[in-house]
């Protein structure tokens, strides 16, 4: 199994313990892991996580066996106030919870998983990721675009960054031209790829299923609406405008400076259906 597969089996032990009646506190303790999970692939670390959890394992070779209370955390990295008081302590109750929560679980396999989640918590506290975990964490909570690593103007300069990088973030997104692509990195063979990725597409989706979209701007033109947006100082992560009739979002990503205006017709095609079809007689 690699890493990522890892990432996302651990995924199921989240939702073993998400129930529908379940108190506010505990649906932020579970997002918190839910999240950490996806932090670490979304910014491009699985390889990182995964040297974190082999030295952790060499260190104490029994530590997965070891019933929940017995294993002796590493030392973290010192949050800030502020975020001691906030992303910081939600990250430490999710722990707490995976940890006394571990030996509920039925099988070895399960109780694996939940190891996962709990070192998820703690690579994330660990190498002191809190303010980038905090930013991630407000990013979903304000559906903003999904997250990009960096863009680049062409395909030959995103290539040769690639080539270039000692560590590429595997996983993450980047944008050419605009266009989503997922760096794509096998660290055995030093295979490096960046094939086209459809998250804006089912992004845009997403929001036009949410709710209906509306305009907060019309322009005449797209050079118009480019100039608008270009124009101001701090533009909202994401907004709806008109051009020519036809809805656009404009998007700021102030991590890599990126300002772009996508079409809503970029979605069609993209539709998931929902509805459930009646049987026939």
């Amino acid at each position: 199994m690699t890493i990522l597969d890892t990432l996302n089996e651990a995924q199921r032990i989240v939702g073993h313990y998400w129930k529908e009646d379940q108190s506010p506190e505990q649906a932020r303790i579970l997002g918190c892991a839910r999240d950490a999970l996806s932090f670490i692939s979304s910014t491009g670390q699985p390889y990182r996580f995964e040297d974190y959890r082999k030295r952790l394992q060499a260190e104490n070779p029994s530590r997965e066996s070891s019933p929940s209370g017995t294993y002796q955390a590493p030392d973290v990295h010192e949050p800030s106030r502020d975020l001691a008081e906030t992303t910081g302590e939600l990250v430490h109750r999710a722990e707490g919870f995976f940890e006394r929560s571990r030996d509920e679980l039925r099988s070895a396999p399960e109780r694996a998983l939940a190891l996962v989640i709990i070192d998820a918590l703690r690579f994330i506290d660990s190498t002191g990721q809190f303010d980038d975990f905090k930013r991630y964490l407000q990013e979903l909570d304000s559906n903003e675009p999904p997250r990009v690593v960096a863009s680049f103007d062409t395909r030959e300069q995103a290539e040769a960054w690639l080539k270039n990088h000692p560590s590429p973030p595997h996983c993450a997104s980047i944008l050419i031209a605009g266009r989503y692509h997922t760096v794509a990195y096998d660290r055995e063979t030093n295979g490096r790829y960046l094939p086209p990725s459809r998250d804006l597409e089912y992004y845009l989706v997403s929001l036009k299923q949410d709710s209906p979209p509306t305009a907060t701007a019309s322009f005449d033109t797209r050079q118009d609406a480019e100039a608008w947006l270009n124009a101001q100082s701090a533009p909202p992560r994401r907004a709806w405008v008109l051009i020519s009739g036809e809805l656009y979002l404009a998007v700021y990503q102030p991590n890599v400076n990126h300002r772009a205006l996508y079409p809503l017709s970029m979605a069609d095609g993209f539709e998931i259906n929902t509805e459930v079809e009646p049987e026939s007689a």
